[in-house]
């Protein structure tokens, strides 16, 4: 029985990756958009992420100037912090499971682009995924797009040939829970240091 559940998920999992992969290869824009969005969009996301959250409050408009900078520090500490412990725990967790990519598991699959490492988890969908959400929780329309991005770089990957459906799922799945558990922490440690 339990071998059937993974050959169904294998199979599942297969389908869903051919689904997508099948945007590929079509024509020459249809793949340039794809590799953009796979491998260029990421660092705008990052950019405009950073624009953001330096510049979304109006400082020099405010009452207490201080308490909007110290506010301001907490959150991007708290997405920094999210961002870099999915990263770190993405490349933990390749190391562990040590997962081919489609294009080197599948028969018939050629990447639009050469990745290298291990596919599970797709550290991209972790660390955007982590990154979306770390600012959902500060800011939920932000979020909204930030989440968004994630999923259109997740997608992306999977339309390149270089994850399958699990690695962009469990780096989505894992990415949020960091951010969840790095927003508990810092809101536990700024609850504890108010009550010093």
């Amino acid at each position: 029985m339990f071998k059937l559940v993974i050959i169904f998920k294998l199979s599942m999992n297969n389908t869903i990756f051919f689904f997508f992969y099948n945007f590929a290869h079509q024509s020459v824009l249809m793949d340039r958009l794809i590799v953009f969005t796979a491998e260029i969009f990421p660092y705008l996301v990052l950019i405009l992420a950073g624009l953001f959250l330096l510049f979304h409050h109006e400082i020099f408009r405010a009452d207490n100037p201080f308490q909007v900078l110290r506010q301001k520090y907490k959150e991007i500490s708290s997405v920094v912090f999210s961002v870099i412990f999915a990263y770190v725990f993405a490349v933990l967790l390749k190391i562990l499971f040590q997962t081919p990519r489609p294009f080197q598991a599948l028969d018939g699959v050629n990447a639009l682009f050469l990745e290298s490492g291990y596919a599970f988890p797709s550290g991209h969908s972790m660390v955007f995924m982590a990154l979306g959400l770390a600012i959902f929780l500060l800011h939920k329309n932000a979020g909204y797009f930030f989440v968004f991005f994630a999923i259109l770089i997740g997608l992306a990957r999977i339309m390149a040939g270089v994850h399958s459906p699990i690695d962009i799922l469990g780096g989505f799945i894992l990415g949020a829970l960091v951010a969840i558990l790095v927003r508990y922490v810092f809101l536990k440690f700024a609850y504890s240091s108010r009550k010093m």
